[in-house]
């Protein structure tokens, strides 16, 4: 199927998705040494945001409104641009602004597509590393164009797993409690402040699952994409909505991680 300004083909979509994100890292990269110059908060005090975020999703924003104008857009920043085409881009501009603002190198361009409220296909940009995470559905995950899978891991107990934590202290004073449950269950935890990039290294197997509450759809609609694209297995926590628990592990743990959570206090909370 051509790409037209309304193709809903998920492999024209990639490729945009793809060149977008390329453009967009660059900038973040390129914008590296002033990061920490315009740094302000959103949700509380510990929720940063900073000007390279903005410009960033301003770049993406541009570009998909003059290539597929009949689109919606959603965006961490704030766009917000209705579409009539069935196609839905999700763009998280910099996941991680915590760790780019410090320097950790932990932080990526994450652009999931959807179609007809599917996911179709998504892409993260490891920047730091360098490393291009890309999916379409039916087509596969790689990462630098070679085929990545999920680990072949069938035993909870011996499974890296990797979590996240909001910005709100209840909320964190929350998943401490759930964290402290799932730890005596498993290899060893693992956090790295990057939803999109937890999800990324399940697909290429260097975590075996991972879980968070709060996450927003443009954190993880690329990445989750990605983990059935690589043979892996998503989901939620029973009655979560959208922004509910992300629940992503290889197939061989996924149920034993799932019913983990469930048995944990407090988990279903959100």
């Amino acid at each position: 199927m051509p790409n037209t300004p309304t193709s809903a083909d998920p492999a024209a979509l990639l490729v945009i998705a793809v060149e977008l994100a390329v453009e967009a890292a660059a900038l973040v990269a390129e914008r590296t040494a002033g990061r920490a110059a315009t740094v302000g908060t959103k949700s509380s005090a510990t929720d940063l945001v900073t000007a390279v975020d903005r410009d960033v999703e301003a770049l993406i924003t541009a570009r998909l409104r003059t290539e597929r104008p009949h689109d919606a857009i959603v965006g961490e920043e704030g766009a917000d641009h209705d579409g009539a085409s069935g196609v839905r881009w999700l763009i998280d501009p910099i996941d991680g602004t915590t760790n780019f603002v410090y320097g950790f190198p932990a932080y990526a361009v994450s652009i999931g597509v959807e179609a007809n409220g599917e996911a179709v296909a998504g892409v993260v940009f490891d920047i730091a590393h360098t490393d291009l995470y890309a999916a379409a559905r039916g087509l596969g995950a790689t990462c630098n164009g070679s085929p990545i899978a999920v680990s072949d891991r069938q035993d909870l107990a011996s499974a890296l797993i990797g979590t996240g934590f909001g910005y709100v202290a209840e909320v964190r004073r929350r998943q401490g409690a759930v964290l402290a449950q799932v730890l005596p269950h498993v290899r060893d935890i693992r956090r790295s402040g990057s939803a999109a990039l937890d999800l990324c290294w399940v697909a290429r197997g260097r975590l075996d699952g991972y879980y968070e509450d709060g996450v927003q759809a443009w954190d993880t609609a690329a990445g989750e994409l990605l983990v059935r694209e690589a043979g892996g297995r998503t989901g939620r926590m029973p009655g979560a909505t959208e922004r509910g628990y992300t629940i992503a592990a290889a197939p061989g743990i996924f149920d034993a991680l799932h019913a983990l959570l469930v048995e944990a206090p407090g988990a279903a909370a959100v």
